[in-house]
């Protein structure tokens, strides 16, 4: 018998809806959602933030009411979120957990209830997202299957390869619940009466015979159903005959013309876990690192540099999580709380003009109250520090050199060789380290390294790439420059500024003398962050100075660094679309990236994700007998939820070997 479930997503933080609207949605969305299960009789699961079921409870308390008689009566089922709809893999570790713990006291509080599954927010997944439900209590996840086969590499293999079991850092795991966002996206069509119930009520026939018996029918938004929360011009029009009506109608198709059993969300789970043979993996890969739910325009970058200024909101909410960190009452809750909703994933995609405006000054408010009446960015050294540069005043041990032709400057100090070439920006020629027996670890590939004419080119560490396609423009920061070499204590610095389009960049390399540590510094002046794309910090790896395989590690979201092997061909700045400029990206929450190789090998490279909190970015391409693999971050991304203006924060880069 062919089996499935309904989990509908209830967020009154949703973008584009106005904080007046918020009634209506109640009354178009939320009532008819309740009178769905009751008069269907199917058992549907019910997912909501803490937050929202706060703010139900303020605009209609007979709302949860009549939630909580129906859940004690077996007739839908809660789902958990959080406090916040959140994306976990993008916040520090404090913050997840907080964020479970208010939702949890959320559910009791007000519905007596604790929820046995949790729907990872957004389908934005990390494997660290695993240990952090467990932790919680959870007994299971929901989670995006599409887009975690195509991770796996297991889209063009049978759907009964597909884990049971997502895998966390260590050895602990959860059986996984799937979404499958071409089911969910169908029933909304055939709702919305986009396509005709025939057609759409074959599709769920053929699924049936292809995948097995339980689908997951319906997995997503209930504010799309007789509401239109005004997002695109493009939305489709209301269904006349009323959506919810139709809705019910598809259900009762689907009982009668293919004997559909519906299933609760923990009932479908221990189906799942008892029937399959499990088969417990973890969930990423190195070309998919965090798996998002739908087509590839829904990445991780769309909550972290895109939107109206995603660079600096999330840079300020890791500024105040850094205070919360150092006040000393660090378990203030109304405080983790505020924090939470400040990182909600809502207001970082169409947020509108009003809520957006009262997020900023909500930032300001939370600053305030810790003794800090603004965001602090560092700017670089004060120019007080430095000393003017001559042979006789440099540290000991350190020497420059220039070439014949003034273009290749050579450093030295007893722990770093550094090669500049200041034809192009200062461009990193070669960079090497004492623990690596200054073998070049990173640098310029020049032209005609690679045989093949398609990677015919040079390739520089170091660079700023900016696009912006409707300027049809594309600026780099290879050009002839006069650097200023200034000394600083054991430490020596090297400037210049570049004129760019949009503005200039005072790019700066600081060298000291008595560590493995260099630093580099992209100060963007004078500019607004462009429509499109900013990618600084480009790092070219040279292939010899790591043996294969080797690894990459970053924390996403939990205590534990992720390793990944860079054993296939991905590039996570590749178009998703001609609208949508990358495909993935490291959350790196501690703003750490480690390259490693099995002989132990390691490049560190760190940030600070309170200062600028930008996403790393990979490519790994393997070409004959070599490989191209190059390091980025980026400051700026478009995709649909981009907005002119917003700033562009200096991005201060550490490389060492620990």
């Amino acid at each position: 018998m062919a089996q499935g479930y309904l989990i509908f997503h209830l967020n009154l933080a949703f973008s584009s809806i106005k904080t007046e609207a918020r009634p209506d949605v109640i009354c178009k969305c939320y009532w008819p959602l309740l009178e769905l299960a009751e008069s269907t009789r199917i058992p549907v699961g019910i997912e909501l933030t803490g937050w929202t079921l706060q703010q139900i409870a303020l605009l209609d308390q007979s709302w949860v009411d009549r939630f909580q008689q129906m859940l004690a009566a077996g007739q839908c089922e809660l789902i958990g979120s959080g406090w916040s709809q959140i994306i976990g893999p993008l916040v520090p570790f404090e913050v997840n957990c907080w964020n479970q713990r208010l939702g949890l006291d959320a559910y009791q509080q007000f519905l007596g209830v604790t929820p046995r599954i949790a729907l990872v927010n957004e389908m934005a997944f990390s494997t660290s997202m695993v240990d952090l439900y467990a932790d919680a209590g959870y007994d299971g996840i929901i989670m995006d299957r599409d887009n975690v086969r195509l991770a796996m590499r297991l889209d063009h293999t049978p759907l009964s390869t597909t884990p049971t079991h997502a895998l966390g850092c260590g050895e602990r795991s959860l059986p996984v619940l799937w979404s499958d966002s071409i089911l969910f996206q169908r029933l909304q069509r055939v709702v919305h009466g986009d396509i005709p119930l025939s057609e759409y009520v074959e599709y769920v026939k053929q699924r049936v015979e292809r995948d097995g018996a339980l689908l997951p029918i319906y997995c997503n938004d209930a504010e799309i159903f007789d509401y239109r929360p005004g997002r695109f011009t493009a939305e489709s029009r209301m269904q006349s005959e009323g959506e919810w009506e139709r809705l019910m109608r598809v259900c009762k198709h689907l009982k009668d013309d293919i004997a559909l059993d519906w299933l609760s969300p923990s009932q479908a789970l221990d189906k799942n876990a008892a029937t399959i043979r499990r088969n417990v993996a973890r969930l990423t890969s190195v070309s998919h690192p965090i798996p998002v739910k739908k087509q590839a325009k829904y990445n991780i970058n769309r909550w972290a540099v895109t939107g109206r200024d995603n660079l600096w909101l999330n840079t300020a909410c890791h500024q105040i999580h850094r205070l919360l960190l150092q006040n000393e009452d660090a378990s203030d809750e109304e405080s983790w709380r505020e924090l939470c909703e400040l990182w909600a994933s809502d207001l970082r995609t169409h947020i509108t003009d009003n809520r957006w405006n009262a997020a900023c000054l909500r930032i300001d408010k939370v600053l305030c109250r810790f003794g800090q009446p603004k965001l602090l960015f560092q700017t670089g050294d004060k120019p007080e520090e430095y000393q003017a540069y001559n042979e006789g005043t440099l540290p000991l041990d350190i020497q420059i050199e220039q070439d014949a032709e003034g273009i290749l400057w050579t450093i030295k100090t007893p722990f770093i060789h550094l090669v500049l070439n200041v034809r192009r920006g200062m461009a990193i020629k070669s960079l090497s380290f004492k623990s690596h027996n200054f073998e070049h670890v990173l640098g310029t590939l020049p032209q005609g390294y690679f045989s093949s004419i398609e990677y015919g080119a040079d390739f520089y560490s170091g660079g700023v790439l900016i696009e912006v396609p409707g300027d049809h423009s594309r600026m780099t920061d290879l050009e002839w420059v006069t650097p200023q070499i200034r000394k600083q204590g054991s430490r020596v610095v090297i400037s210049a500024m570049i004129s760019l389009t949009h503005g200039f960049l005072v790019k700066t390399i600081v060298i000291d003398a008595e560590t493995e540590n260099i630093r580099l510094t992209y100060d963007f002046q004078q500019f607004e962050r462009p429509l499109g794309i900013v990618h600084a910090g480009i790092l070219t790896l040279i292939p010899e100075s790591f043996s294969s395989p080797f690894s990459v590690g970053s924390l996403n979201g939990g205590k534990e660094m992720e390793w990944f092997k860079l054993d296939q061909n991905f590039n996570h700045g590749q178009a998703a679309s001609t609208l949508v400029s990358s495909s993935s990206g490291f959350a790196a929450t501690d703003g750490c990236l480690i390259i490693k190789d099995v002989t132990n090998r390691q490049l560190v490279v760190k940030w600070n994700p309170a200062e600028c909190a930008v996403v790393p970015m990979l490519k790994h391409q393997k070409i004959q007998d070599s490989h191209l693999t190059r390091i980025c971050f980026s400051l700026s991304e478009l995709d649909d939820t981009s907005r002119i203006g917003g700033r562009l924060l200096p991005l201060f880069v550490e490389l060492s070997v620990a």
